[in-house]
């Protein structure tokens, strides 16, 4: 298995996530692909055993793109820098890989958010509603596919936003996208200082817009409060 990381500045919670993946067992190897880190991120990474490469254009999208590119394994699997394994995991990922059936679907674990509250709870059982019912699980779920079905749906796209919900949008009518029932825990600073209904809100609104045709660049502009140049 391949598992391919996108990262940028992330020297505090990548060796978290690297130190996780030492559960695997059998041969792995770990891409993190680096958007230009100016904190210690790609030594991190070199030390522990992965090999560590820079994008070759600034964007999440480029990065995993570039990273599955450089993926040697039948199976890849993508994460969030940020993210964090749960106890179990490589179990129920191996299970996967030695199902001879499994490589006709597409696979995503549970989405945990900690620090944890009320509302995120809620968010939580929302977005596994979503994955299951509308098959859209995003980025911040991981993504479990072998390398036949990531090629035939067309991998990555080079997008500075909505890479995640690009590609399962071609993935859905391809293969079924399948719960690992694994959590997998994303950073919650990012919904820190902010109401979360406000926040799911504009996100939604983000993903309608892109929908309905307009650029990823622009939304990208609008996300991280830059200037968009028409």
């Amino acid at each position: 298995m391949s598992i391919v990381i996108p990262c940028l500045n992330e020297a505090e919670r990548l060796p978290l996530l690297l130190a996780d993946l030492q559960c695997w067992q059998g041969r792995i190897q770990i891409v993190v692909v680096d958007g230009g880190s100016r904190d210690r991120s790609r030594w991190i990474a070199r030390m522990a055993g992965a090999d560590c490469v820079p994008s070759p254009r600034p964007g999440r999208g480029a990065q995993l793109q570039y990273g599955a590119a450089q993926a040697l394994a039948p199976w890849l699997l993508f994460l969030h820098a940020d993210s964090r394994l749960r106890p179990g995991w490589a179990e129920r990922v191996l299970a996967v890989l030695q199902d001879p059936a499994a490589i006709d679907a597409a696979w995503y674990f549970d989405l945990r958010i900690e620090p944890g509250r009320p509302a995120l709870r809620l968010l939580e059982a929302v977005v596994g509603l979503r994955s299951r019912w509308l098959q859209r699980p995003y980025g911040d779920q991981g993504l479990l596919l072998h390398r036949e079905l990531y090629q035939r749906c067309g991998g990555y796209a080079s997008l500075p936003l909505m890479e995640d919900l690009d590609l399962v949008e071609r993935l859905a009518p391809r293969a079924r996208l399948r719960p690992l029932r694994q959590p997998l825990v994303s950073d919650g600073r990012r919904w820190s200082g902010s109401s979360v209904l406000q926040r799911s809100w504009s996100n939604a609104r983000l993903r309608q817009r892109w929908r309905n045709g307009e650029s990823a660049e622009r939304l990208a502009a609008t996300y991280y409060g830059r200037r968009h140049n028409d």
